[in-house]
């Protein structure tokens, strides 16, 4: 018999799951903190109001144009490859992904050179047909080209995956309803699919903001290059925490649009018993277009410039050494973070609900250059020196991994949490009914669902942190350079051919892990 009067013990202010999430949400929130800190500081800033205001609206008109250009080409050669059958089909369904494996800087440095005014191209153009081309690729438009080129694959492989998955049920409805080819589109399979268009989007827009190498090189002044400039050149880490503020505002807005987009949509396609897409055979003029189309992004993405940067090759002298140092730097650093990432991103996302601001605060880093990162960094890490003095190296590198964690943490945060999606409200319930607490239902129902979505985040976090610079550049340890460090080096000296090599081998590294999850994407779809 209970106890009469006895009370139930209080519930605890955060279960397990949350104490996760809180802690993961303040490791990788705290470079960002250190930002705000650093913005708001005493110190006199070296950089005018009305620079960062110029470097900002530059920035803006640049993620706009490439934010609408990977929406379109994204979005329609993932409806070709899913919804119809045409030459090249099978092929061009995994090979669209693979420019995901081309950094955005490597695609700047092979379309500068063979599209400048002093370039090849060019030259013979005016020598032999006494024309020139009408467009240059150093000034804004020609960023936007290159980073559509590098970025549209966010947008392919989130509206792939969500058109595999939607059950040919809707299709057949919409049909039924006067629907039909491009309406069936436009009206039911794009409204099912808006979460994974805005999350795949706002992944291309956020990397563009946070995007240097390729700007850099492009001489387009965004605000990632105000940051490094204002931290390099002047040394001033006020103004480059003020270069930051607005990027953090745009992650905000990006990050609240893309969740917006999600109210109401969630389970649409479990609510009916799930039936393979059939793709359906085009006419042969429009099959041969779609054809066109495809090999258009895959060309553009990766084809030339990579031909082209191999074609360089020849004559250029290789320090193999040192190439082979940082092509273990770079593999180790790649698989550490994606590990440590796609780990936080996961106790973020089993928290959202208990700390939804958690979440939130961690996703802002994306569009956060990795400079700011480690900008954020250094004062604990000066701290942490002074304490341990021969630790640096080792320091240098924890950090450094905690920086690829904050800058990347939306890029593994975005799959994880529509993986998780996946589950029901009645599967957690069922396995609650079952005795499983809230930490083992998490484990043995959730986890399992959103397998494939954990393996897409570290991909994606592996890839970028193979292209990312600017933190490596700050908060590497002496003498330990990566492939991407060793490409801007030769590049910032205008050696393409040498820059090329280690470009070319960041390409060859991604591209199996990419090929992989293209596959996986089309495999893991229902009923499969």
């Amino acid at each position: 018999m209970a106890l009469t009067g006895a009370r139930a013990l209080p519930r605890p202010f955060l279960s397990p799951i949350g104490w996760l999430a809180l802690v993961a949400g303040l490791a990788v929130g705290a470079p960002l903190l250190g930002v705000a800190l650093a913005a708001f500081g005493t110190e006199t800033a070296d950089i005018a109001s009305r620079d960062i205001a110029r470097y900002a609206l530059t920035s803006a008109w640049l993620a706009l144009l490439v934010g609408g250009a990977t929406a379109l080409s994204g979005t329609a050669a993932a409806w070709l490859v899913v919804m119809h059958r045409f030459p090249g089909r099978e092929i061009f369904a995994w090979a669209l992904a693979l420019p995901l494996a081309m950094p955005a800087f490597a695609l700047a440095y092979g379309y500068s050179d063979l599209f400048d005014v002093a370039g090849p191209l060019r030259m013979w153009l005016r020598g032999s047909v006494g024309v020139d081309l009408p467009f240059e690729m150093r000034t804004v438009g020609g960023a936007a080209f290159i980073l559509s080129a590098a970025f549209y694959p966010y947008v392919y492989l989130a509206m792939r995956a969500t058109f595999l998955n939607q059950s040919t049920n809707v299709l057949e409805a919409g049909r039924m309803l006067g629907c039909t080819g491009t309406s069936a589109l436009w009206r039911v399979a794009l409204p099912m699919a808006r979460p994974a268009l805005a999350a795949g989007v706002a992944l291309a827009m956020m990397e563009t903001l946070a995007d240097y190498g390729a700007v850099r090189f492009l001489s387009v002044q965004t605000l990632t290059t105000g940051v490094v400039r204002a931290w390099s050149v002047y040394g001033s880490t006020v103004s480059a925490a003020r270069f930051a503020l607005p990027l953090l505002l745009a992650a905000a807005v990006l990050l609240w649009l893309e969740r917006a987009s999600r109210v109401g949509r969630s389970h649409e396609s479990g609510r009916a018993r799930w039936r393979p897409v059939e793709p359906t055979q085009l006419p042969l003029t429009r099959a041969w277009l779609a054809s066109v189309f495809c090999f258009t992004l895959l060309f553009a993405g990766l084809i030339l410039p990579l031909a082209w940067l191999t074609w360089n090759l020849a004559g250029t002298d290789a320090d193999w050494a040192r190439l082979g140092q940082a092509l273990s730097n770079s593999l180790s650093l790649g698989a550490v973070g994606a590990l440590v990432t796609v780990a936080l991103a996961t106790m973020l996302a089993l928290g959202t609900r208990e700390l939804p601001i958690a979440a939130r605060v961690a996703s802002l880093g994306y569009a956060t250059p990795g400079a700011v990162m480690a900008i954020g960094l250094l004062a604990p890490a000066s701290v942490i020196w002074g304490l341990a003095p021969g630790s640096g190296a080792t320091i240098a590198l924890v950090l450094l991994v905690l920086a690829y964690a904050a800058r990347l943490m939306a890029a593994a945060l975005e799959p994880i949490d529509a993986g998780l999606e996946r589950v029901t409200p009645s599967m957690i319930q069922a396995a609650r009914t079952l005795g499983r607490g809230e930490t083992r239902a998490a484990l043995e129902v959730q986890l399992p669902m959103a397998r494939g979505a954990m393996l897409t985040a570290a991909l994606i976090v592996f890839i970028d942190v193979l292209k990312e610079l600017p933190a490596t550049l700050i908060l590497r340890p002496f003498d330990f350079d990566t492939l991407a460090v060793i490409a801007s080096n030769y590049a910032l000296d205008e050696r393409l051919g040498q820059a090329g090599l280690p470009s070319i081998m960041i390409v060859v590294l991604s591209l199996p892990a990419v090929i992989w999850l293209s596959r996986r994407i089309a495999a893991a779809r229902p009923g499969a």
